[in-house]
């Protein structure tokens, strides 16, 4: 980070490759929305030790980027990236950093965005809800938002939940957006559930985008996501193994 931004009222909103790439699109499209400007960058050795070659032969590291849109009462923080780490120890070392930092600018309210597999691809997919205090489901049930329980999630990997459990601990608020998707095979992107998590999303934050552009961005964003196809496909069957991998539905990205 080269120079520390001053907020108001910021918010961090997260969404990193897994189930359906959820997250990483409607992260990835609400900033090309909201023209958000990068202003720092995280490396890890958790992640996989390799480049990507891009078509003008450049080579590019595995990184997450945050990304800063200054709204009209609230600033908001957008955290997304190549990919998350392959090992539990990492996950616990780059989620502790982005709580160091959420801690350095204030942000005192957490969003991640991610997918749960029901095996189903639904015409309208349901917006399962997580949070990491009972108040907040008072704050967000008018939204449309399914707190129910009535679902098959029952562990939440990976930054979507982690960032959650580590900042309650700072008190830090969070809420963990999750669209209904198929789930496989693993990396399928899906628009749908996307802009499922994308409509509660804004209205929670105050914006407004044009979802018109939605699937063409997609598009774009499926030729550098099958470059780390095989990446994420590596480190979820390190995580939870190949067996749970193929018969369970709890992973969330």
């Amino acid at each position: 980070m080269a120079k520390k931004p001053k907020l108001r009222k910021p918010i961090l909103i997260e969404g990193l490759p897994g189930v359906g790439n959820v997250g990483r699109v409607a992260a990835g499209y609400l900033i090309y929305e909201l023209k958000a400007k990068k202003f720092a960058t995280l490396y890890s050795p958790d992640f996989l030790p390799l480049v990507v070659l891009q078509p003008d032969s450049l080579v590019h590291m595995l990184n997450m980027e945050f990304y800063l849109y200054k709204g009209k009462t609230r600033d908001i923080v957008i955290l997304t990236g190549d990919s998350q780490s392959i090992t539990p120890h990492g996950h616990y070392e780059v989620c502790g950093e982005v709580i160091k930092l959420c801690q350095e600018l204030k942000i005192k309210e957490i969003i991640t965005l991610g997918g749960f597999a029901s095996g189903k691809s639904p015409e309208k997919p349901r917006v399962v809800g997580a949070v990491s205090s009972p108040e907040l489901i008072e704050k967000y049930k008018k939204y449309d938002i399914d707190f129910s329980g009535k679902h098959n999630i029952g562990t939440i990997v990976g930054a979507s939940g982690l960032l959650l459990g580590l900042g309650r601990a700072e008190d830090i608020d969070g809420l963990c957006l999750m669209g209904e998707t198929v789930g496989f095979p693993f990396l399928l992107t899906d628009p749908k559930a996307a802009e499922a998590v994308l409509r509660i999303v804004t209205k929670i934050i105050g914006v407004k985008v044009n979802m018109v552009r939605l699937e063409k961005s997609v598009k774009e964003m499926e030729k550098s996501i099958k470059k780390t196809e095989e990446i994420h496909r590596k480190m979820l069957s390190q995580i939870i193994g190949k067996k749970q991998q193929k018969t369970q539905t709890q992973y969330i990205g």
